[in-house]
């Protein structure tokens, strides 16, 4: 039995530059969900940086490196 392929799930909204992130006492982290059939898994990140700026950068790149 083959397991079943891994589907990301990331909602965008266009007016919310800061959508997937989230500031934890000061250092910057991003999250998303990836699915496998019936199964989810919440995958969260440190950004390891404390300018939004840095982090958006890195989140789009993140999200660049899987596909989106």
């Amino acid at each position: 039995m083959h397991p079943s392929p891994i589907a990301l799930s990331v909602r965008i909204d266009p007016s919310n530059q800061d959508h997937h992130l989230w500031n934890n006492h000061g250092i910057w982290w991003c999250h998303y969900t990836l699915h496998r059939g019936e199964r989810k898994r919440r995958v969260r990140l440190s950004l390891g940086v404390r300018e939004v700026e840095a982090a958006r950068r890195r989140r789009d790149q993140l999200f660049e490196h899987l596909g989106l």
